[in-house]
């Protein structure tokens, strides 16, 4: 038995225990350990594929343990997440939702919207032939890390201006729909791999790259929604591009 094809399957399974873990947290409403362990799942979701080709032991098991794996830790927990932020404004008389009780209660499960929209998006990304080099909507870990971001900012005395927006159920239900849309929409994103270090075949990944840097320092927590926000942008603005010059 060869112990190096195994070694891919093992970092997902790191992938899978993270977010198993940051279920745990996010469920207990520690959303800033959740965060945590969403990262090192999303970390070791980097490192699993990287070993997978560097080993040459790519596999239909490791794609679809892959993408069970990310289900929970860039689906569950960020829907799990968005619940208790909205269930703790529901809950929070000071908040001044004045709606008969049994609609208020049913506000918070519309957080599952996220996770809803990242089953679709994975399921969609294993049969999606033109998502090799690329991707078509955003990848469920940036969204994962965009959602995840926000109660770290909400709860950061760093931003008291930020608190009241992220204190309003209707606008966390819109950014879930808006989640839920970006993952699927036909957006095509460039692809962040570096595969030869010059600037001209690679200026627009070095870019993003050295804008992300410079926002992470300047604004710490509050510039991970701004980079994935970027990202996007970026990928709108450069695929216009490509368009004109065709």
């Amino acid at each position: 038995m060869s112990v190096k094809k195994h070694i891919p399957n093992i970092i997902t399974l790191l992938n899978l225990t993270s977010g198993l873990i940051a279920l745990d947290y996010a469920y207990n409403a520690n959303l800033g350990m959740a965060f945590f362990w969403v990262c090192m799942g999303i970390f070791f979701d980097f490192w699993d594929g990287f070993a997978a080709r560097a080993l040459k032991v790519q596999s239909p098991l490791g794609l679809q343990l892959d993408s069970l794996a990310d289900m929970v830790t860039s689906g569950v927990v960020p829907g799990v997440a968005m619940f208790k932020m909205i269930e703790n404004i529901t809950m929070d008389d000071n908040a001044g939702l004045t709606w008969d009780s049994g609609y208020i209660v049913l506000l918070p499960f519309l957080g599952f919207i996220i996770t809803l929209g990242a089953a679709y998006r994975l399921a969609k990304f294993n049969v999606d032939t033109r998502q090799t080099d690329s991707f078509i909507g955003l990848p469920t870990p940036a969204n994962a890390l965009f959602i995840m971001s926000l109660p770290i900012i909400a709860y950061n005395d760093t931003y008291p201006f930020l608190s009241p927006v992220f204190s309003n159920p209707f606008i966390l239900i819109g950014i879930s729909l808006l989640s839920a849309f970006v993952m699927n929409a036909e957006i095509p994103l460039f692809s962040l791999k570096i595969k030869y270090l010059n600037w001209e075949t690679n200026k627009l990944q070095f870019s993003f790259l050295i804008l992300s840097i410079l926002l992470l320092f300047a604004l710490q927590y509050i510039a991970i929604p701004l980079i994935i926000v970027l990202y996007v942008l970026l990928s709108v603005v450069n695929n216009k591009l490509w368009t004109k010059k065709a």
